[in-house]
Parts: structure tokens; sequence; C-alpha cells
């Protein structure tokens, strides 16, 4: 194994998902090792784990599969350094623009939500603080 090559443990640890979420996303071809070792052992690069990075953002943001994957092939070829054509280029370059403002969108809702579950929270802390004594008569 080289040294450029991280093992399914390693990359596991550094994307902070499991090894099964690391299987399923190859399984569906999301994100494929590689390279294997000698033995069969699925072999990752840093780029692999920077696709396992964008699939672990866009997961909490309600992204499909499908929508990752679209997203990660047009990142790939902008990456590539191929000579895309212009008109090609600007394509690729407008479909990850709609994932940024779909993004954005998501970011926004998920405020809203998280700013009502912190009102919730704090109904039910004001309603376990001791009730203050009341005037003796």
């Amino acid at each position: 194994m080289s040294s450029e090559h991280m093992q399914i443990g390693e990359v596991a640890a550094r994307t902070e998902l499991s090894l099964r979420t690391i299987r399923h996303y190859e399984e569906t071809g999301l994100v494929i090792p590689s390279a294997r070792s000698q033995g069969g052992f699925r072999l990752y690069t840093e780029a692999d784990v920077a696709r396992l990075m964008v699939v672990r953002r866009m997961k909490p943001l309600g992204f499909t599969l499908d929508q990752m994957r679209d997203l990660l092939e047009a990142t790939g070829r902008l990456d590539s350094g191929d000579g895309l054509p212009a008109e090609e280029r600007e394509q690729l370059l407008r479909r990850v623009r709609e994932y940024e403002r779909a993004a954005v969108r998501k970011i926004d809702e998920l405020r809203v939500q998280l700013g009502r579950a912190e009102e919730f929270a704090a109904t039910l802390r004001a309603r376990l603080k001791p009730a203050e004594p009341g005037p003796r008569t």
C-alpha cells in the first residue's frame, strides 16, 4: 500500500462516516475506492475523501443520492482540467450554482426549524423553573 492510499478505517475516522455508510456509497456508485490492495481491501485517495466529504455535507441538507451523484459528476468534470468547451464548462458551472442556491435555501429552512426548536426548549426550561413564592397572607 502506498502512502497516498488509505484503508477504509482511516477514511471512516477522517470523514466521521461509518464503514457501513462508506460501503453503501460505494454500492450506489457515489464514491468508488481508487484502488484495491492485493488482499482486496478498499484503498482511498485524498480525492476520494474529498468526495465523501461533499456527500457528508449534502446529506443533512436533504439532497438525494441522485443529486449528490450529479453534483459530484459536475464538479469532477470541472476539476479534471480537461479542455472543456466553453459552452460545456458554463453548463457545468450553472449546475453547480443551482446546487449552491439550493443549499442556501435548505440552510435557511434549517435555521427557521432551529429557531423553533430553541423556542420550544426555552418554553420547557421555563416550566421547569421552581415557582416563585407568592406573597404570604
